[in-house]
């Protein structure tokens, strides 16, 4: 393995983009949206330098610009040219709804909005749009909505010419706009399963090392010769880091997708543009596998997958395609990926060995004897949260340090996810994983998805509730096969409750608050 390189302070993404530009040349094509247009390292630096520049002159001086698109090559565009431009760049999740992100644009103190009429046409997303503008950063100081298509209505000719004559310039231009290297260059919002949002806060550096990182980590099983298909939005940390600006600064070839829900769709395209990696989640993976023709996936060789555990149903549904499912972990609070299994290490039922510059360190929890809380420390961990209670003030992580709030294990450098620690029930006296019932139910009923919950009870402090989507799912047959399996009753859901879907974040997570809400408001039988 190549040692893993930290980047300098100095070091922004546009900069990085320009050495990726430099190392495996101008005509190189590294970006296309979905099977039609294709972009050249030099049609992007000179690309995100004209719409960078643009956009500048139209945004309130300073604070950061929130971007509201799906995955096209404008996103990847806008975010490149701001940061070339010194500018702090939000990517807005258009899915959360109006009032998280009411929440998002006053606690990132984001005046400006930047999306485009014809997403908001085809999303239909136009009362979104009309609720956000009226939202108030500070008194009389309220958002501002920048429509692409206006500013690149004033864009002309000589603007281009610029552009070009800039790109030859670059790094003197990036030199003058640099940032401070503790600014955040990008703001990602939590997605807020277990509490309320928070702004996370990363500068340059962490995702250019996260990218390194992650590169470095692949050990030579992702090349320059790769092309990488990105359906995952940017609003979540592993679409922007790991789907798009790692391909991008090391000469992979990405195609943007707008939306991961395309099930038939995405086979296809995979088998056109001769899909070598793909960055999926396990509820996506599900759908791409059911729906694909024959032939479909057979240019892929690597699905990297995040977010949530693959299940051993969906490993079943890939297991006669050409593809290794390598499973990793991250925390948008560590732009994202702290570990990931690659061809040359995989231990399946772990999220592989940490990346190469992150130190792990194993924290205590009262009534947990196998394993304990993992903190993170590197170079790609943020420069902090932005908290609602705060605006506009990042709080760093004690000592450089970021508390995941998961619980592990560490065997041999390997990571195993025991649970959250918000994700633990205490039944009786005893912690009990909920991720750890979730898969004894997924063992019984593997076709379907579950989610397990706590609530209060007066006698044994928790009770547990599943959740499913399995129609005929009883009690019984899950005693029955908790029995059989030595798993102790007291870990056999009080309740089970069915419901026609479970809830899902536009990231592909399992939303969590939406289903404790609806067992909430159910109130199953106890």
């Amino acid at each position: 393995m190549q040692p893993f390189v930290p980047p300098s302070r100095d070091t922004t993404i546009f900069s990085a983009l320009l050495e990726a530009h430099r190392r495996h040349g101008g005509k190189k094509v590294i970006l296309k949206e979905g099977a039609n247009r294709a972009f050249t390292y030099r049609e992007i630096v000179i690309g995100s330098l004209v719409l960078g520049r643009a956009l500048t002159k139209v945004l309130p001086p300073i604070v950061p610009a929130a971007l509201l698109l799906p995955n096209v090559a404008a996103l990847a565009l806008a975010a490149l040219g701001l940061n070339a431009y010194g500018r702090t760049f939000a990517v807005l999740n258009y899915t959360a709804g109006a009032r998280s992100l009411t929440s998002a644009l006053i606690t990132g103190q984001c005046r400006a909005i930047v999306t485009s009429r014809a997403f908001i046409d085809k999303a239909n997303l136009h009362d979104l749009i009309e609720q956000l503008s009226t939202v108030e950063i500070a008194p009389d100081r309220r958002v501002v909505v920048i429509y692409l298509e206006d500013v690149r209505d004033q864009i002309g000719l000589l603007d281009k010419v610029r552009g070009a004559v800039l790109s030859m310039f670059a790094a003197r231009l990036v030199r003058r706009h640099r940032m401070s290297p503790d600014r955040p260059a990008v703001i990602l919002f939590t997605s807020g399963t277990e509490g309320a949002p928070k702004g996370v806060a990363l500068t340059n550096v962490n995702v250019v090392a996260n990218a390194r990182q992650i590169f470095t980590h692949a050990d030579g099983a992702l090349t320059p010769a790769d092309t990488v298909l990105n359906p995952l939005p940017m609003f979540h940390s592993f679409g922007l880091t790991a789907g798009t600006f790692m391909p991008l600064l090391s000469g992979m070839t990405v195609i943007l997708y707008p939306s991961p829900l395309h099930y038939r769709e995405i086979p296809r395209l995979i088998r056109e543009a001769k899909v070598t990696v793909l960055f999926a989640t396990d509820t996506f993976l599900t759908g791409y596998a059911k729906a694909a023709a024959p032939g479909d996936l057979d240019t892929l060789r690597y699905v990297i997958a995040g977010a949530e555990k693959v299940k051993d149903a969906t490993r079943a549904l890939w297991a006669n395609t050409t593809a290794q499912i390598l499973e990793g972990y991250g925390a948008t609070e560590c732009s994202p990926v702290i570990s990931v299994n690659t061809p040359n290490a995989a231990r399946r039922g772990t999220v592989g060995r940490a990346l190469p510059g992150i130190e792990t360190r194993l924290d205590p929890v009262e009534g947990v004897h196998d394993g304990g809380r993992l903190a993170i420390k590197g170079a790609n961990v943020m420069a902090g949260y932005i908290h609602p209670a705060a605006p506009g003030v990042v709080a760093p992580p004690s000592d450089g340090w970021h508390d995941t709030g998961d619980i592990v294990t560490i065997d041999d450098g390997f990571i195993t996810i025991r649970g959250r620690a918000k994700r633990f029930a205490k039944l009786a006296g005893e912690m009990v994983s909920l991720a750890a019932v979730e898969s004894l139910v997924a063992g019984l009923w593997p076709e379907a998805s579950h989610v397990v919950v706590a609530l209060p009870d007066p006698k044994k402090g928790e009770q547990l509730v599943l959740v499913t989507d399995r129609p005929d799912a009883e009690r019984t047959a899950l005693q029955r096969f908790a029995q059989d399996q030595g798993v102790p009753e007291l870990w056999v859901p009080r309740a089970i409750l069915i419901v026609n879907a479970i809830p899902v974040l536009g990231s592909g997570k399992t939303d969590l608050a939406a289903t404790l809400e609806i067992v909430r408001q159910t109130r199953p039988m106890l």
